[in-house]
């Protein structure tokens, strides 16, 4: 990082971009940025926020980059033709994508903990800051997602957290090809699946993260992530399971309750073990606790002070967030938005009484053509024969896509294999319907990534369900 000059973030509302415009300015960095979203007035609260936080902000027009001693710093989603981008080239100033800013802070720290995979990352990363917190370690951590514990009235947006110790927790990106800039002390691995790149892609860029570590956390309850343990002397990886006895960590006696689940938790070469009432429910968030807990363990506490610190950890935003209940139908806010983190929440939601009625926003049109038929057969097996998918065309923020494959694929695909499920031009006449079918014990999910105005879409049914508009 470079305090001296200033930095300019193109699109700084994102939930990559705003944590770490944050850590810069925390170090002595002069912040500036623009976002689409604010010149289109949505997310008012959020870059209310950062003007707080003493970050200035700009139209996206360009008028923000002024100086050549200016850092540009852009996401891969951001295109050449963007004003800022022009301007940048225009006065000769330094561009510098997001990931490259991020894992140069990241490397540079002397006890980087890198949290990967295809699903989990966030809310593997808020444990694991969380428990590090808790046990007074006071450590930096860059999220992709609002944590709860750090969260309040005058930091809504607390998706990172800037402590004064030599521990950098970041969450780490595969889907640009990122993750082969980082060079972690402890690497997290929570699963490989299909999700942005081919199979042979992911293998290679997760495998290259892994032998980067001294130390790597990984699930043998994941074939892809199982193989790289095999590869690793045992003294290089501590692992972790719910069903496997040979793991280093395992969960048994899982509990679901209202409030979370319980688990107990056993280390096999200490014989240590502890009991954890985590507050966010579901077998994967007890994957995802092993893996934190595994952290944690690699970073010198014990088990028992890790199990007590995750017993206090309150989750990550739109993670299984409960949102609000009327007219007996509770709304839940979610970010699910591939084949598995669909399937994890969906079983959650199972596991408890009343009929599932499902918005799912595809993040791109992208995911939708490498994914088609994984999200088909995804919602086949996962929706109840009472559930209901409803979805609208997939979020687009412009630019150039290939529309080649559209929601209307995946509704088509789910009616064929028994399920009911429903496609509408727009997210607006989705709601419609989900209040027209909404009836007491239902409940509404609504799914999706990349787009923060679910969460107020959200609300709003809950407002609609309050005044009776489901009647």
């Amino acid at each position: 990082m470079a305090p001296a000059r200033p930095y300019f973030f193109c699109g700084i509302g994102g939930s990559g971009m705003l944590p770490l415009a944050l850590i810069v300015k925390s170090r002595g960095g002069t912040v500036a940025g623009s976002d689409r979203a604010r010149d289109q007035g949505r997310l008012a609260e959020k870059f209310d926020y950062l003007r707080r936080a003493g970050v200035t902000l700009f139209p996206q027009d360009g008028s923000g980059v002024t100086a050549p001693q200016t850092i540009v710093v852009t996401s891969a989603a951001v295109e050449g033709t963007i004003p800022d981008v022009q301007a940048a080239k225009r006065v000769g100033a330094t561009l510098m994508l997001r990931a490259e800013l991020l894992s140069q802070l990241f490397n540079e720290a002397p006890n980087p903990i890198g949290v990967a995979g295809t699903s989990g990352k966030s809310t593997t990363t808020g444990m694991i800051g969380w428990v590090l917190h808790a046990a007074g370690l006071d450590p930096t951590v860059m999220n992709g997602a609002v944590m709860v514990n750090f969260a309040g009235p005058d930091a809504p947006f607390a998706s990172a957290l800037v402590g004064a110790s030599d521990i950098f927790v970041s969450e780490v990106d595969e889907s640009d090809g990122s993750i082969a800039r980082y060079h972690p002390r402890i690497a997290v691995l929570n699963n490989i699946s299909l999700d942005h790149k081919s199979m042979d892609e992911l293998r290679a860029l997760f495998r290259t993260f892994v032998a980067r570590s001294q130390i790597a956390v990984l699930n043998l309850d994941n074939d892809e992530t199982a193989a790289l343990a095999a590869e690793l002397p045992p003294a290089r990886r501590l692992t972790y399971s719910l069903d496997n006895p040979k793991a280093d960590l395992l969960a048994t006696d899982l509990e679901p309750k209202p409030d979370g689940i319980v688990f107990k938790v056993s280390e096999r070469n200490s014989a240590a073990s502890a009991s954890v009432h985590l507050r966010v429910p579901g077998r994967h968030n007890v994957s995802n606790a092993l893996a934190a807990l595994g952290a944690a363990r690699a970073a010198g506490l014990s088990l028992a002070d890790a199990a007590q610190a995750l017993s206090g950890f309150r989750g990550v935003r739109r993670r299984l967030e409960f949102v609000g209940t009327a007219n007996g139908v509770t709304v839940i806010d979610d970010f699910a938005h591939n084949p598995d983190k669909i399937a994890a929440t969906l079983a959650t939601l199972h596991d408890f009484p009343g009929r599932l009625l499902v918005l799912f926003q595809p993040h791109g049109y992208g995911p939708l053509r490498l994914m088609k038929e994984q999200f088909i057969d995804c919602f086949a097996r996962n929706l109840g024969p009472k559930d209901v998918l409803v979805m609208p065309e997939p979020v687009y923020f412009g630019g150039t896509v290939d529309r080649s494959v559209s929601s209307s694929d995946i509704v088509r695909g789910v009616e064929a294999a028994g399920r009911q499920a429903l496609v509408f031009a727009d997210r607006e006449a989705c709601g419609t319907e989900l209040l027209k079918r909404s009836k007491p014990g239902d409940r509404i999910v609504v799914m999706g990534a990349r787009d923060d105005t679910l969460t107020q879409f959200a609300a709003t049914l809950v407002e609609a369900l309050s005044r009776g508009s489901n009647a």
